[in-house]
């Protein structure tokens, strides 16, 4: 039986890789700014094949993902900022930190006999965060959410954030008047041809959208990933019914191509 690679013979093709004398030119070449590209592509592609339940590519995947962290620990030991193992400990640390409720006496074997429920453990959870950014200097309740997060995420958690003390909407209902509103503002902005106006008003309905997605408890990325791949899914479907009708579908009309649209949705209904 071949015995598998381990964590270190990682550690070690890494330390290969950016060898400046015998390594790979591109990965001598890379520092901490110049991979977070690929850091946010690699998640992405995580992400797809998770919602695709492709599993053995979920799992290559997240090798990929993690061969981001072996990449920026590596960074950090020849700097001599951090190494993967602070980083574990960090880590290790911090979830038993954050999870009282399960190891007692912060001790990773300890068990803990009261049960709590999942309300319990979230308000749990946000004390100690707070806790943990006091101790940091990051006064506010929107404290330390990053800016650089995508902007539906972003926005998401900012919201969730100020409805913990109380600013938030109290039904669905009422989020939704407020889209109306703002989607009227919207309207009246673009008919005076206003463009900072429109630019404004239109982030006000994103932005108002995220939060009806939140108040009935899904998130807007994902929410907004799926609504993507139906209108790719039905633009192929309609791209695919005028091939076989041998037409150009770029010189199709509107009305032509509405009428495809319709046809493509009506399919999936079958």
């Amino acid at each position: 039986m071949t015995s598998q690679y381990s964590l270190a013979d990682l550690q070690r093709v890494m330390e290969r890789l950016r060898d400046p004398a015998t390594g790979c030119p591109w990965d001598i070449k890379q520092d901490f700014n110049s991979i977070v590209p690929s850091t946010l592509e690699e998640c992405y592609e995580l992400a797809e094949a998770i919602e695709q339940e492709d599993f053995p590519h979920v799992a290559e995947e997240l090798g990929d993902v993690l061969f981001q962290v072996i990449f920026y620990s590596q960074l950090g030991k020849e700097k001599g900022l951090f190494t993967l193992d602070s980083v574990i400990d960090t880590l290790v640390s911090k979830l038993i930190r954050r999870h009282p409720h399960v190891f007692a006496n912060a001790d990773i074997d300890g068990v803990v006999d009261a049960s709590v429920s999942v309300e319990d453990v979230k308000h749990s959870w946000e004390s100690i965060k707070e806790s943990e950014r006091k101790e940091k200097s990051q006064a506010g309740v929107l404290a330390d959410v990053p800016v650089a997060l995508p902007a539906l995420p972003r926005a998401q958690k900012l919201q969730k954030r100020a409805a913990r003390v109380g600013f938030d909407w109290h039904s669905p209902d009422e989020v939704l008047d407020k889209l109306e509103e703002e989607v009227a503002e919207l309207r009246a902005a673009l008919a005076a041809g206003e463009e900072s106006a429109v630019v404004d008003e239109l982030g006000d309905v994103l932005f108002t959208a995220v939060n009806l997605a939140r108040q009935i408890d899904r998130d807007a990325e994902s929410v907004l990933r799926q609504a993507s791949s139906k209108f790719e899914r039905r633009f192929r479907q309609m791209e695919n019914m005028a091939a076989v009708r041998k037409d150009n579908f770029a010189d199709l009309s509107q009305a032509e191509m509405e009428a495809l649209w319709r046809s493509a949705k009506l399919s999936e209904t079958d």
